[in-house]
């Protein structure tokens, strides 16, 4: 029961505010009526980021985003998709599960990653995340010099050496960290570097990108990259492609990702994915402005910093109560919210 303090009507017409209304208001604000009648599909859904980079035909979308991102020695020449979900050593091991997965010619792994909102520990599980393609390299060369001792035809190539091949993150962030806020940079590149700041080890990197610092207009864009950048962030809103863009890779993202051109089967996939991506917008904006109203007023009977941090957590426990409700996967929820699948299975 909360107690009895200015604040408190206001969290009740919150928690009194009908989901019907709730779209409404979050449609005015973000342009839902004209989103429906887009043109390009939006990048930021699971489906979206995958049509655009993650499929056989979009290999050459992907190749050039990363070239453009990634200071490579060589740029990428072609890139192999591999098994997007990896699993731990034994049963009772955590698995990831990756947006895209991939290898180029040179054998170097990449990572990348659409995250459409705020989750606890995310710069932990990305650390996480590369830890599969490093582990798998081990594996795959114990499994090769195994072969080479038995197989009387190949030639032996002795004991592994421990050369590893370089693993490179990338996730695209719909959300800006907490305790970056002020800093107007929206990239962020993350290295193994000493105490000097000079780079102990070059074959292991992060780059996370926060899409809402983004604000550059056409007329501004100076580089390759910014040009991804500023498609990704807008490319639902284009009504035809920009006469910047014409005539170069970058048209090619805009005929991948023309509705007109999506089969009906995909076209439901896209409409199923658009739907979990703005109900996942909308359960988690209402909520954080239930968790702050309730944080603030728990906050003055109970002390701030308390107070807010409860407020959080349970912004968190109802963002995944509804998002259960829409039957999502656990996993995602999990992701979305930052909460353990065993908390989320008994809420």
């Amino acid at each position: 029961m909360l107690p009895s303090v200015p604040g408190t009507d206001l969290l009740k017409r919150l928690r009194n505010t009908s989901v019907s209304q709730t779209f409404e208001h979050w449609g005015v604000c973000y342009g839902i009526i004209d989103r429906m009648k887009a043109r390009y599909l939006n990048p930021f859904t699971d489906f979206g980021f995958k049509k655009l980079f993650g499929e056989e035909a979009s290999k050459p979308l992907l190749k050039d985003f990363l070239n453009s991102l990634l200071p490579l020695d060589y740029p990428i020449a072609d890139l192999n998709f591999r098994n997007a979900e990896q699993l731990g050593t034994g049963e009772d091991q955590r698995k990831a599960v990756y947006d895209i997965y991939c290898q180029d010619t040179q054998g170097n792994y990449f990572i990348v990653e659409m995250q459409k909102s705020k989750q606890n520990f995310f710069k932990d599980r990305t650390v996480f995340y590369t830890t599969f393609p490093i582990r798998e390299q081990a594996e795959a060369s114990v499994v090769g010099e195994f072969t080479s001792r038995t197989n009387e035809d190949s030639n032996a190539k002795g004991p592994w050496n421990y050369e590893l091949k370089a693993v490179y993150c990338v996730g695209i962030l719909d959300f800006v960290f907490e305790e970056d806020k002020a800093n107007p940079d929206y990239l962020h590149e993350v290295k193994l570097k000493n105490r000097h700041n000079k780079v102990f080890y070059d074959k292991y990197a992060l780059y996370f990108i926060e899409m809402p610092k983004f604000h550059k207009v056409e007329s501004e864009l100076a580089s390759q990259l910014e040009n991804w950048l500023y498609l990704i962030k807008h490319l639902e809103e284009f009504p035809d492609v920009p006469a910047k863009f014409q005539h170069t890779i970058l048209e090619q993202a805009f005929e991948i990702a023309e509705l007109a051109h999506l089969t009906e089967e995909e076209r439901k996939a896209y409409e199923d994915s658009l739907k979990h991506y703005r109900d996942i917008l909308n359960i988690v904006d209402t909520a954080r402005d239930e968790g702050k109203v309730e944080g603030f007023i728990e906050g003055k009977a109970v002390g701030k910093e308390e107070g807010l941090i409860e407020g959080e957590l349970k912004r968190a426990r109802k963002a995944a109560i509804q998002m259960k409700a829409d039957k999502m996967p656990i996993s995602k929820i999990s992701e979305y919210t930052g909460l353990s699948e065993e908390e989320i299975e008994n809420l």
